[in-house]
């Protein structure tokens, strides 16, 4: 959370979290398209050689106010390749909230796991321990023809009690559905924090 007293503006940092071509990045592309223009900001994009890194602004003004100051949600994706750990964990570095985005396909299971490992070790060392952070998971990629039911999905990864969301991310479905959840995730212990 980062406040700005004078513009009364509360920027709020959510993560989309998950292994190489999950979908974070089309969670995130499909998100900005259907965002009133003049209620965020540009798609910007930060390239590496295998994989990048996108984050975009944008004012919900229908969340209301918190404190009298207006929410500013931040989106960004990490880098899932694993010679980037140093640059996801920079990237989750003051996140109020976090996406995990699972690939639904039998083949990406280990990869679900240790993407999903990776966030939990890297959020401890940084003192922002799973249970103590909003966090919403996704199970991706749910129209492809190898796609892993959910209750198997959850069970490998050791969820719990976090909310959990099918998507089809290429198209849509389920993107908003994940967004709407974590941001209402984020608001509410925001609004906690500062009572």
């Amino acid at each position: 959370m980062n406040i700005n007293w004078q513009l009364r503006q509360l920027r709020l940092k959510i993560v989309y979290y998950g292994p190489a071509m999950s979908g974070k990045t089309t969670n995130i592309e499909q998100i900005h398209k259907r965002i009133d223009p003049s209620n965020r900001s540009n798609l910007v994009s930060l390239k590496t050689n295998e994989d990048r890194t996108l984050f975009f602004d944008f004012m919900q003004f229908e969340l209301g106010k918190i404190c009298g100051m207006a929410p500013c949600i931040q989106l960004y994706t990490v880098p899932g390749q694993e010679y980037y750990k140093a640059s996801r964990k920079l990237v989750l570095r003051g996140a109020d909230g976090v996406v995990f985005v699972a690939d639904s396909s039998a083949a990406r299971i280990n990869d679900n796991l240790e993407s999903w490992l990776d966030m939990g070790n890297a959020l401890n060392e940084m003192n922002h321990p799973i249970g103590k952070i909003p966090l919403v998971v996704q199970y991706n990629k749910r129209d492809l023809a190898d796609a892993v039911s959910i209750q198997s999905l959850h069970q490998s990864l050791g969820v719990g009690k976090y909310p959990e969301f099918e998507a089809v991310a290429f198209n849509g479905e389920g993107v908003f559905n994940t967004l709407k959840s974590i941001v209402n995730d984020v608001i509410f212990q925001v609004q906690k924090e500062l009572q």
